[in-house]
């Protein structure tokens, strides 16, 4: 692509006539934003593969949120605590901010869009509480991406919330893949009612459904893909937890908007806020990131030297 065909933020209609903004580095990578939910649904290298999940049965119809990509789970995850399951921020629609304040970037960095979201009279009836949130999503020249939100309080009174980014990996075979750097830390495991276990020393890998929360857990997780031989690489700042999910057969085919061998094509781990929820006096800010790259990784005898992948950079 040369400079002169480069058009680094474009805005499009995506399905249902959704807005969405499609980013593109000159090298050739992309990623699609649409405006409702302020969701990623697409990430693509710069072969034009494909790296998230979305079903193919995802429901682009409100307030139904989007099956596959990068869910924003706002302000609260999953069934901690009264609201709808994952919060309310996943099935609102967004503003683009043409002006958002200062923001400490790349100036390289020229693929990215600012979105804002602020509660209105409806959502203040189930959450009271008033705040700004502003995402930025931005295509690094590399084909990295990367989520930034700023959740700012500007209500009288202070408020707590959990969150997540639910971000939902394409994978060729679930039973070939392998998480590293999760090792011999606690978690809650969903499917036993939240009891707290430790992880044992090996990498995890996947033969039945998993929903777990792992707790106090490094600023880089990897995610091996024996298949493929490329290796996803989680950066984050802010985000304590990692959620690592897989819904499996049985759970597959009872979800209407997920096909009933997709789980074998997925699997969400998912930088998160959760055991210990935020807490945001009036008039303050807090910052949460992910950054999500693939590098090729070779085997050896089915082992990749983890080490190599999380401590490199």
């Amino acid at each position: 692509m040369s400079n002169n065909d480069w058009i680094p933020v474009q805005f499009r209609k995506g399905v249902n006539g959704f807005d969405k903004v499609v980013l593109r580095e000159i090298r050739g990578s992309s990623a699609e934003v649409y405006l409702y939910g302020a969701h990623v649904t697409s990430w693509k290298n710069d072969h034009g593969e494909e790296m998230l999940f979305l079903s193919s049965k995802a429901n682009f119809k409100p307030p139904k949120a989007i099956r596959g990509g990068i869910p924003i789970c706002f302000p609260q995850f999953s069934n901690h605590g009264s609201l709808e399951q994952h919060g309310f921020a996943r099935n609102r629609f967004w503003a683009v901010e043409p002006d958002p304040p200062p923001f400490p970037t790349n100036s390289a960095n020229k693929a990215y869009i600012d979105l804002i979201l602020k509660p209105t009279e409806e959502d203040l009836k189930i959450w009271p509480h008033s705040f700004e949130f502003r995402l930025r999503v931005t295509l690094g020249p590399g084909g990295d991406l990367m989520l930034t939100s700023r959740i700012r309080n500007t209500d009288g009174k202070p408020f707590t919330f959990t969150f997540a980014y639910h971000t939902y990996f394409s994978v060729s075979d679930i039973s070939e893949v392998r998480v590293e750097g999760l090792e011999t830390l606690d978690y809650l495991d969903n499917l036993q009612n939240k009891e707290r276990f430790t992880e044992q020393g090996d990498a995890i890998t996947f033969e039945s459904e998993v929903d777990k929360i792992y707790l106090s857990t490094p600023t880089k997780i990897a995610i091996l893909d024996h298949e493929k031989k490329r290796t996803f690489v989680i950066r984050k700042d802010g985000l304590p937890d990692a959620v690592v999910w897989n819904p499996w057969d049985k759970k597959a085919k009872a979800m209407t908007d997920f096909g009933d061998d997709e789980y074998k094509h997925m699997l969400c781990v998912e930088a998160a806020a959760v055991e210990k929820a935020i807490t945001l006096k009036p008039g303050e800010e807090w910052r949460g990131r992910q950054e999500i790259s693939a590098v090729p990784s070779s085997y050896c005898s089915g082992q990749l030297d983890p080490l190599k992948v999380l401590q490199s950079r």
